[in-house]
């Protein structure tokens, strides 16, 4: 019911989806989309040749980059569009975490290389010519300062970007470092899509059943997360893993056994670890029991970007998550708060008044901004029709825990 009253409030979303399908189809030779139109040999000798001839094959269709609020329904659209394309297509799905890992996997490939951006974005308009970029976020100054020179190359190349975001592109990287350094890079964002608002208020993850019981308020609840987590694994026995991550690292799972992981907050998100861990992590286990989920604040916000993060790359691969936290979804990032929130709380908490723990309200746009994304999905991870489909994914045995 929530997709069809989805579809319906998004039907202009839909009109420039419909929009780009129509001028993709109609200039498919010229965009060069048939990947067996021409040879692999021929295409990475036109790009040899056009390291020393510089051109200019900019494709005569522009891209879509479609932003909006949490649950508003971005990420089923483009996978819809993305389903609907041309199986011989050179077409690329892929979440922005996922993209810029493997991009900075390249540049490290090709180190001592010249120029060796210019051969990462030669390699990856080889392998796609249209880009399905999902939660377009950047919030890393390594990333920030590559991506103007990198999706320059990219558009030159003829490659053609879809993405979704929370965030228009004039809000990309808001009060990062060298912000300066970035603003290019949202001019040739805009010169080479068509930038598209997604307009609802209405989160559609949260129209799911309710809570089930995998999600843990209060302390101490250690020993019926182990239950919980001893429960799915069966007649396993959880013992300590490894998991390959990119570049030869290894991440160190404390527990595992039948597809199952067991970790403590600290071990997952207080440690220097980012979105190269996290998908090493689900590309072998496809659940997750966390345990002792903090309240985010000041003292803590570096936690919570790696939580948001976390929770993206779970959901992105349909994970699982069993865990044990300080207080509901909502009540983990109250005290997160944007500029804008902040300014409006200024007179309550300059007066005498204020809370004893104003003192520890982070105020950071990106994960302000991030924070909505977050409590959505773990909103949605917890409801019955996410966990009856993980269950049908990863195997029937598991269905039972649903219902537990």
């Amino acid at each position: 019911m929530s997709i069809y009253i989805m579809v319906t409030l998004q039907l202009d979303t839909l009109g420039e989806l419909q929009r780009l399908y129509d001028e993709l189809v109609d200039n498919a030779e010229a965009c060069r989309l048939d990947r067996y139109a021409t040879s692999e040999k021929a295409g990475r000798s036109r790009w040899l040749w056009s390291r020393f001839i510089p051109q200019l094959s900019f494709a005569p269709v522009k891209g879509l980059y479609l932003y909006g609020g949490v649950g508003t329904g971005k990420t089923m659209l483009m996978d819809l569009f993305f389903d609907q394309l041309p199986s011989n297509w050179r077409k690329r799905r892929i979440h922005f975490h996922d993209f810029m890992l493997s991009v900075h996997s390249r540049l490290q490939k090709h180190k001592g290389v010249a120029d060796p951006l210019e051969v990462v974005a030669g390699e990856l308009s080889d392998e796609a010519i249209l880009l399905c970029l999902d939660e377009f976020m950047v919030n890393d100054v390594a990333d920030a300062l590559i991506l103007n020179r990198l999706f320059k190359q990219l558009f030159t190349n003829g490659a053609i970007l879809v993405a979704t975001s929370n965030r228009a592109p004039d809000n990309l990287y808001e009060g990062g470092l060298q912000r300066d350094l970035f603003l290019p890079f949202i001019a040739t964002l805009k010169d080479r899509c068509v930038i598209h608002e997604i307009g609802s208020a209405v989160d559609y993850r949260k129209m799911t059943s309710a809570q089930l019981g995998f999600y843990f308020v209060g302390k101490h609840l250690s020993v019926l997360l182990k239950q919980k987590f001893q429960e799915l694994i069966g007649d396993e026995i959880a013992v300590p893993q490894e998991v390959e991550v990119v570049m030869g690292r290894k991440l160190q799972v404390p527990l595992g056994a039948n597809g199952c992981a067991y970790f403590a907050f600290e071990e997952l998100c207080d440690k220097p670890l980012g979105a190269a861990d996290y998908f090493g992590l689900f590309k072998k286990f496809h659940t997750l029991a966390l345990d002792g989920v903090p309240i985010f604040g000041l003292s803590n916000r570096s936690a919570a970007y790696r939580f948001v993060t976390l929770v993206d790359v779970m959901y992105e691969n349909r994970g699982r998550l069993l865990c044990t936290a300080e207080g509901t979804p909502v009540e983990l990032f109250d005290r997160i708060v944007t500029i804008a929130d902040a300014q409006q709380m200024a007179p309550r908490t300059s007066s005498r008044s204020r809370k004893s723990d104003d003192s520890d309200i982070c105020v950071d746009n990106e994960l302000g901004f991030a924070k909505d994304r977050t409590i959505s999905r773990l909103t949605e991870m917890n409801s019955r029709e996410y966990l009856e489909q993980h269950a049908e994914t990863f195997g029937g045995k598991d269905k039972a825990a649903v219902h537990s």
